[in-house]
Formats: structure tokens, sequence, C-alpha cells
């Protein structure tokens, strides 16, 4: 690489990478670096503190310099570059480190690189082909204008352009990854999109397009437009009453057809829209607690299909805090406890549902569940403490007759 920018970045390849892709906007890079004044004179390197620098590359998380030269690196690469002030640090500096006006030189190593994980699960990975306008993005409830292609092991198995609104791409075919990632994609944006199969078609897989169970997918992504959803913000309580009860009945639909994400999609925005809503009339407050209730109880059921214990829990908790006696509340918050392993609180639980209603057969029928695995768990811990002890006496016993040994140094 003889000249990047000419005069104001100008780099040398000091040992070429290995052949194949590089970085592009939004990839977390690993990277050794030193950096160096022109007197030659080190003020920073990752060497010497022995880890690699990481940052995401494209997104202005460091110099000019840095963002431009890492993404035309390939993997095991080391170059040096000689860039001006204005692509390092300008005429601020770096205070202690960097003077004023400074003019630096860099010898950079690409250790590795991936693409940006937009979920904590690692479920779906983005990266950016072509950067996006702006600083707008869609929302919930957006409607999005796309173009995609589909690939399944090198096999493209759809191309079109659709319109979806997020949060209901299942209605089109598209997959929860790719209605997931729309939050964070702009205008113009071209991007792929690695999805593991939770985010794909899952286990049921998608005849239509002959991709079996569990497959991971592939898809290139265009935002060519969209129209934003109304934030919370922007409705008065009358239209998030009439819109949470729209977003009610959707929920129920995707719930019955099985699919829950959706389904958890469509509860949450009632959620987001109601939980801080304040009012005086004790009419529209009774109907905003009953849509909320019925978003928490639906949004634990939901869950717990998707054995999502924890959530299933906490929702569980929001419905008994408007209701203290809710049935179902205390029934579900035992199922995911029980699932948990928790004996105990779910026996708590189960108890708890017959005094509120002592007919529910279920409920009684889980306790009787809950008190054998207690049982169960109480065995396991005698048998582990009985085997322990034993290991004990032996070990004492042993240590003693070697203590009474006689010493047969003396007699030598």
């Amino acid at each position: 690489r003889s000249c990047m920018l000419v005069l104001l970045i100008q780099g040398i390849v000091k040992q070429h990478g290995v052949e194949g892709e590089k970085p592009m906007i939004g990839d977390r890079v690993y990277v050794h670096y030193t950096g160096r004044l022109l007197n030659g004179k080190k003020f920073d390197s990752s060497l010497d503190r022995k880890e690699p620098f990481v940052f995401n590359v494209g997104k202005g998380q460091v110099i000019k310099a840095w963002d431009i030269v890492v993404r035309s690196m390939q993997k095991g690469e080391v170059c040096v570059m000689l860039c001006k002030p204005e692509y390092a640090y300008g005429s601020a500096g770096s205070p202690s480190k960097v003077p004023p006006n400074a003019t630096l030189v860099f010898e950079i190593e690409l250790l590795s690189f991936r693409g940006e994980e937009l979920l904590e699960d690692g479920g779906i990975v983005r990266r950016i082909k072509v950067k996006g306008e702006g600083y707008n993005n869609p929302n919930e409830g957006a409607t999005v204008h796309v173009h995609l292609e589909g690939w399944c092991g090198g096999w493209l198995f759809d191309s079109r352009d659709v319109t979806f609104v997020v949060g209901e791409s299942e209605d089109v075919g598209v997959p929860l990854g790719v209605d997931r990632a729309m939050e964070n994609i702009q205008k113009g944006e071209c991007c792929l999109l690695y999805l593991k199969p939770k985010y794909g078609f899952g286990k049921e897989g998608k005849k239509e397009y002959d991709i079996g169970s569990n497959a991971e997918l592939l898809y290139e992504v265009t935002l060519k437009n969209f129209e934003k959803a109304k934030e919370s913000w922007e409705m008065d309580l009358k239209e998030k009453l009439e819109r949470a009860d729209l977003v009610k009945q959707k929920g129920t639909q995707y719930f019955k057809a099985g699919r829950y994400n959706y389904a958890v999609i469509q509860y949450q925005q009632i959620v987001n829209w109601l939980e801080t809503e304040c009012c005086t009339g004790k009419v529209q407050l009774q109907a905003i607690q009953a849509l909320l209730l019925v978003a928490h109880l639906n949004l634990a059921l939901c869950f717990l299909r998707l054995r999502e214990y924890s959530q299933t829990v906490e929702n569980c908790n929001k419905v008994i805090d408007l209701d203290p006696e809710n049935e179902k509340a205390l029934y579900r918050r035992g199922e995911a406890r029980l699932l948990r392993n928790e004996f105990s609180m779910a026996l708590v639980d189960f108890k708890q549902v017959l005094q509120v209603n002592s007919f529910n057969r279920a409920a009684r029928s889980q306790i009787t569940v809950c008190q054998c695995k207690i049982r169960e768990h109480h065995e396991h811990d005698k048998k582990i403490y009985a085997n322990m002890f034993q290991r004990f006496a032996e070990h004492d016993a042993k240590v003693c007759q070697l203590s009474h040994w006689p010493d047969r140094n003396v007699y030598s």
C-alpha cells in the first residue's frame, strides 16, 4: 500500500496478511500498535500493556487515519503509516502524550476482526457494506421498504423488494433476525446479517424455501426508505389506549400461531406506552391497569413457552404488584420456578393459588410434584453428605494408622 490519501496519510506494508476479507464498517477489530512522534519518541503502545486494542472500525471511536487504514488491511497484516495532524489529534493534540499539530507514525498489526453483535446472545451479527445516511433509524412499528437477499449454505433462496412493519416481519416471511436488526440500520445502508437459528427460521425451518431445521442464515439487507411510527411522547393517552388494544389483538394472533417472539414484541409495546403513564381519572387509570395486567400476563406465558423463566417470573411479579391475588400470575410464576428447580418457592406459589381458588386442581397437582421434588432433593443431599462423612472417616483412620507406624529409618 504505497499511498493513502496521499498527503494526509501515507503507509507501507511491512508484512502482508492472509488473503481474504477486510474489515467492514462497524466490525470489531483487534490490533496491536505502537505510536511514535516524528522524532522517534514512543508515546503509546498496546504491546507494552500486553493486550490488544479493540474498537469498532468506521464508528469514530479512534482517529480518522485508523478508521481509514484498518479497513484496508487484511488479517495478520502489519503496516506503518504516517498521518498528518488533520487525521490524527489535530490542533488540540493529546495532552501529556501528543503535542498540538503533530504528525504521527503508527505501526499497526491487524490480529483479527469480526462483525458487530447486535444482541447480547450473539444471535445477530452485522457487517456494513455501505454506510447509511443521517442518524435516524426505524423504530418499533415503523414501516420499512427494503431489498433483501437470503442465503443458506451458499444457496440464494430469497431475493426481493419487500415492505413490512417492524415487529411484524413474520407476516411477509422475513425472519425475526432481520426484523430485530432494523432499529440499528440507517436509510441507504447495505449490510450483511448473520443469523443463528433462533433468529432465522428456527426448528421448524421454512418449507417454501426448502430450508431445514436449525439452519444458520445470511441476509444482505438494503434499507431503501422508512416511515417512523409515532413515539410514545407523540401520542396522547386516548391514542395510546386505542393502539394498545389493536396491538393486543395482534399479539394474540401471533401467540395462537405459536410465534411467541413476535407476540412478545406486541405486548411489550403496550408496557412501553403505558407503564409510566400518569393520569388523574379513575376510568382511565382502570383502563391502563387492565391493559398492563393483560400485557404482563401474556408476556409471562410467552416467556414460559420460550423457556425464558427469569422473564416469566419478572412479568408475573408485575402482575402481582397490580393484583396480589391474581391466580394466573401466581400459577405461572410457580411453573417457572418449578422449571428452574426452585421447588420450595414454587410450592409457596401453588399454595397461594389454592388460597385464591381452592378448586384449582392443576395447582394441587403441582404441589404434589413440588413435595416429591423436595424429598428427592433432600435424599440426594443425604447421600452426598453420608459419602462425604464416610470418606472423611476413612481418611482420618488412615492418617491415624500412619502416625502409629514405626519409622523404619530409626532401625536402618
